[in-house]
């Protein structure tokens, strides 16, 4: 049997070396453009894109080597969206993990550049990967994708459109969970078989989306059984705002049989593989019992 936590610790400390690095690197002025990015890059978080990339990784033979600027740019990703979704024109939060949100640092104008760069370095990055062959650059194309119009920005822009909406329709959520949260969870599955030729291809892309919208649903569980200080941002938000949630559109104690359905449909999916898949399983539950 793994020690869960310690596996997790090992596949974080991989990735925080590699950023660590990449901030040497980043080297860009004025001061609080450099200043803004690291802001947020810094403020930690539980990192389980790059967690998910290596996990998966090395279950199907994609060495870390192979994956880490891959697990870089899915995270400047991931942190662009973060400092856009807290402005006061998105979400208006003023706390990210604990901490004074970006743009309550730094003003609205440069948290907007700040995401732009990020974005913009992560496509960089991305493109970087590309000289190494026609399977890099299908894998930065997916991870793009994933990111754009037909991906998380279309489930933000969804998000956005049906606030407050008066009538509930499943096929909505669905979409918003699937683009704005579960595509890039699917990016991080999915890149390490892209990378190995395609090996479990749609088994794993199945498996990111149904994370996905675990992940999700156990966001919106918390944003009504959560505290301040687990989760490190406001709390309550959702249902004050009318988002779409599956809370709103289910009630509590079904969205937890739905995320519980999730779990199962997640666990019996590993079954299918080759090789130990324990650490996955173990994620999986991780991310249903999450509190923060």
């Amino acid at each position: 049997m793994i020690d869960f936590n310690a596996e997790y610790a090992k596949y974080k400390e991989i990735f925080e070396l590699s950023l660590e690095e990449f901030y040497g690197k980043l080297d860009c002025k004025p001061q609080i453009l450099s200043d803004s990015l690291k802001y947020s890059l810094k403020l930690g978080g539980k990192r389980i894109r790059p967690v998910i990339m290596f996990a998966v990784g090395e279950l199907i033979g994609a060495e870390h080597d192979k994956l880490v600027n891959y697990a870089v740019a899915l995270e400047l990703i991931h942190t662009y969206s973060l400092i856009h979704d807290d402005l006061p024109a998105m979400d208006n939060d003023d706390f990210r993990r604990g901490k004074p949100s970006n743009h309550k640092v730094f003003g609205e104008g440069n948290a907007i550049l700040a995401g732009d760069g990020l974005l913009n370095t992560a496509y960089s990055v991305l493109f970087g990967e590309c000289f190494n062959g026609s399977e890099y650059v299908s894998a930065a194309k997916y991870i793009c994708d994933c990111a754009g119009i037909n991906g998380m920005i279309a489930g933000q822009s969804a998000d956005l459109l049906h606030e407050k909406d008066a009538d509930s329709d499943e096929e909505v959520l669905n979409f918003i969970y699937e683009n704005k949260t579960a595509k890039l969870i699917m990016a991080a599955a999915v890149t390490p078989s892209i990378l190995c030729g395609g090996k479990y291809y749609s088994e794993l892309k199945t498996f990111g989306s149904d994370l996905g919208h675990l992940f999700q649903i156990t966001d919106d569980i918390l944003d009504v059984e959560g505290s301040f200080e687990s989760l490190g941002k406001s709390i309550g938000k959702d249902g004050s705002e009318g988002k779409y949630t599956s809370v709103h559109i289910y009630g509590l104690d079904a969205s937890k049989l739905k995320a519980d359905v999730l779990v199962d449909k997640c666990v019996r999916l590993l079954e299918g593989f080759d090789g130990d898949t324990e650490f996955l399983r173990e994620l999986v539950y991780f991310v249903r019992q999450r509190i923060h």
